[in-house]
């Protein structure tokens, strides 16, 4: 699954999207930025509340398909302009942190 149908099958707003439609390999849950760095893996679409630039560096060196804010945390304009300079996608949701990763897993497995 990609991150635009991703996007399209669980209604995320996106607030930056890459030309290159990364693939989802899973969903990845966790908002301590030195445990997301040494274990969110590759092409996961990582769900967190942490809206901050050190967030997007993370999910630069974790190779993120996407990051994903969640329970109505905002992005903003510094946030979002950034995401754009790295290439990194990123969505919101008004969802909860598991009701989104799971709503993931189920997409991805079923």
């Amino acid at each position: 699954m990609t991150v635009q149908e991703l996007s399209e099958a669980l209604g995320l707003t996106i607030l930056n999207r890459t030309e290159d439609d990364a693939q989802i390999t899973e969903p990845y849950c966790c908002d301590l930025l030195s445990i997301a760095m040494g274990t969110a893996p590759a092409g996961c679409a990582w769900c967190t509340v942490m809206s901050n630039m050190n967030t997007l560096a993370v999910a630069s060196l974790a190779d993120a398909a996407c990051v994903i804010l969640c329970s109505g945390v905002r992005a903003d304009d510094a946030l979002k302009q950034k995401a754009a300079m790295q290439g990194i996608n990123l969505l919101s949701t008004e969802e909860a942190i598991f009701p989104t990763a799971l709503a993931i897993w189920q997409k991805l497995h079923g």
